[in-house]
């Protein structure tokens, strides 16, 4: 089949949902389709995405469910998406975030093939959306199928919109992750623990500010970053909050790094916390550490919990509540103190992220496919 892949956000901010397109579109290609992907990105960007990426163009931020959004809309979005659907010659078109006005509701509006939708957010209604219902409820009834890669977005999206979306969750190229061999820290040359933070740090809803308050518990209980554990945070932020905090003495700030330095990080690394305080419905960067061997510590909100699946007998993170400090501490306080545990909650992890393994839920996703190019209206 030949297959579009349409995604809302651009290219030069990489996130969660272009990273899902991306991989995607690598899974298909991997089992003999043909899958493209166009999305906002400019030429600066053409050099870091594969071949199979069309960059449209520039975009804008929207913020947008406790993040920033950016998109593209308007008459040249629409003529862009418009030409590539119709050179294209697809079987199939696959849309994310349908609800949001860039790429992806502009290729539901021009599609002339059958539709297949993907929907990530879980958000509160917003205003704008609450405007935009007729006209959503319109445009969505152009859809053949609909996926939800969590219950929380199943959830949201049938009581916003309607509709009755399957669930499949979010895939991970386990082996990109668990292979290879992540070179020793210095930290680790001092049988030293690593403690390792990602996430936007100029994003309330990323945690830092609850990690960084755990890291000043830790240093009251005479465990100080740099010296009996190393702590590295990477990812990007317009600035290091509380970065002259006496609790961030010690802490290694990296930076926006790449998919490379990301799984040689979680590879070297003994924990990885999530301390997010809400607005994720799944937990992808959970099971990339997972994949790599890392025992998770993950706030206690359903997407994460889910991941982690805590109801088990052998959960595959520790949770603890949300943006409780205090808390965290204890966690990592527990694990860096007793190693048969972390190695425990590590090979649980292992276990979970080959549930969504890319190889699993492709196979998924083709299901779907076939069902509706079978399909006559």
């Amino acid at each position: 089949m030949r297959i579009a892949i349409v995604c809302p956000y651009s290219f030069d901010y990489p996130g969660g949902v272009q990273a899902h397109c991306i991989d995607l579109a690598q899974a298909l290609r991997e089992c003999g389709h043909d899958a493209r992907v166009i999305g906002p990105g400019t030429a600066s960007t053409k050099d870091s995405v594969p071949d199979f990426v069309t960059l449209g163009g520039g975009s804008v931020a929207v913020p947008y469910n406790g993040s920033v959004a950016r998109i593209a809309f308007g008459p040249r979005t629409l003529k862009t998406v418009k030409k590539f659907l119709s050179e294209g010659d697809f079987d199939i078109v696959h849309i994310h975030e349908p609800n949001s006005p860039s790429y992806s509701l502009a290729a539901l509006i021009t599609a002339s093939v059958p539709v297949v939708a993907t929907y990530h957010t879980s958000a509160e209604a917003s205003r704008l959306l609450k405007i935009a219902r007729p006209f959503l409820r319109l445009a969505l009834e152009k859809i053949y199928a609909g996926i939800c890669v969590s219950e929380t977005a199943r959830r949201w999206q049938v009581e916003q919109l309607g509709g009755d979306p399957v669930l499949i969750p979010n895939g991970v190229d386990v082996g990109f992750y668990a292979s290879g061999h992540a070179e020793p820290s210095p930290a680790h040359e001092k049988h030293v623990p690593e403690i390792v933070f990602l996430g936007r740090l100029d994003e309330p809803r990323k945690g830092f500010e609850v990690f960084a308050r755990a890291l000043g518990v830790l240093r009251e209980r005479g465990i100080e970053p740099g010296k009996d554990l190393r702590v590295t945070v990477a990812g990007g932020g317009l600035a290091v909050p509380h970065a002259d905090s006496p609790a961030l003495q010690g802490v290694e700030f990296v930076g926006r790094i790449s998919d490379e330095e990301k799984a040689e990080l979680f590879r070297r690394a003994d924990i990885y916390v999530a301390p997010n305080t809400g607005g994720e419905s799944f937990g992808i960067v959970l099971i990339e550490a997972m994949a790599a061997g890392c025992a998770v510590i993950a706030s206690d909100i359903e997407a994460f919990r889910t991941v982690g699946a805590t109801s088990r007998e052998h959960p595959a993170a520790r949770v603890f509540p949300v943006g409780d400090a205090q808390r965290l501490a204890d966690a990592i306080e527990e694990l860096l103190g007793n190693e048969s545990i972390r190695a425990s909650l590590a090979a649980a992890g292992q276990a979970r992220a080959q549930e969504y393994d890319w190889g699993v839920v492709v196979k998924q996703v083709l299901d779907v496919y076939e069902v509706v190019a079978g399909e006559k209206r």
